[in-house]
């Protein structure tokens, strides 16, 4: 970590080669506003539950602010590094009341690549939550000429196979049972939506033309199988972030993993003009009772 932290004001003229860009987070600066959709299985020992499911439609402002100057790094093995970040603030609502269920503020940083150790580029999310959970979350971007890939995510509790790591889907009824209750489910969320929140965003482009699309994906201890993290034993410790939380959540729902992929939509309206659009999926894993219960948050906002 450096020692010390340096901003300057904004670069205005083209950076030479030498000096860092923001890369693939060159069109996040702005506000993005739109809906989403949450799902997160929560304990419930005060009314003497095994858990409850809490699915929620939302509304989500999104801010990025660039950050004023190079950020360094020291080097001991290699020389200093340099890379530029932005700052964000995600405020998220229930869509009904306007309740807020969601506070984050945080940094995406774009790192080069560096030879102590060996690594090429990378894009990194720090993020703070007022339940009392710090993440750091890293991973890597590319840019496709048309739009995004998104593949099933699953909401069904599991368990991780002592072996491979594979995952396995729970089969308790008095379990699965909430994921099948219309009763819990608000307007316009069908039962397959709650199996699979990423239809959402599926529904969302559909009809669209997408020109081009960056992709960030990002990953903290990740579980593999989820938002194409791969499978790995679970005994092998993981280099990729992690997440640290006060005790009551170590102790009651831990928050042990992460992963998430934003997509950066170029869209191009029929009436010629293109637009900024970003969606994304992202999911925590709680860990209580025994079992691993995906927190899934899914939203489709667009560059104010």
């Amino acid at each position: 970590m450096a020692a010390e932290f340096r901003a300057s004001a904004p670069i205005t003229k083209a950076p030479l080669p030498s000096q860092p860009v923001l890369g693939p987070l060159t069109e996040l600066p702005g506000t993005w506003v739109g809906k989403g959709f949450n799902l997160i299985s929560l304990p419930d020992k005060h009314d003497n539950k095994p858990f409850r499911l809490k699915l929620t439609n939302t509304i989500e402002n999104l801010t990025f602010t660039p950050i004023g100057g190079p950020i360094p790094n020291r080097g001991s093995g290699q020389d200093d590094i340099e890379f530029l970040g932005v700052h964000y603030l995600q405020l998220v609502n229930d869509a009904i009341d306007n309740s807020a269920i969601h506070l984050e503020p945080g940094i995406w940083l774009n790192v080069g690549p560096t030879t102590d150790p060996q690594a090429g580029p990378s894009i990194v999310r720090m993020a703070t939550i007022p339940h009392g959970d710090a993440l750091l979350s890293q991973g890597t971007s590319l840019t496709v000429p048309s739009g995004p890939k998104i593949e099933v995510i699953d909401s069904t509790p599991f368990t991780l196979d002592p072996a491979t790591g594979a995952r396995k889907n729970d089969t308790n009824p008095q379990y699965l049972a909430p994921f099948h209750d219309a009763i819990l489910r608000p307007p316009g969320i069908t039962e397959a939506v709650v199996a699979n929140p990423n239809l959402l965003l599926l529904d969302a482009i559909k009809g669209q033309k997408i020109v081009e699309t960056v992709v960030l994906i990002i990953s903290a201890t990740p579980v593999g199988g989820i938002n194409s993290t791969p499978i790995s034993p679970p005994n092998k410790p993981s280099d990729v972030g992690g997440i640290v939380n006060i005790p009551f959540v170590v102790k009651n729902a831990n928050a042990n993993a992460f992963s998430a992929i934003f997509w950066i939509e170029t869209v191009e309206h029929p009436g010629g003009y293109r637009y900024l659009q970003l969606q994304y999926t992202q999911t925590v894993i709680l860990d209580f009772i025994g079992l691993k219960w995906p927190h899934i948050s899914v939203a489709t906002l667009v560059k104010r």
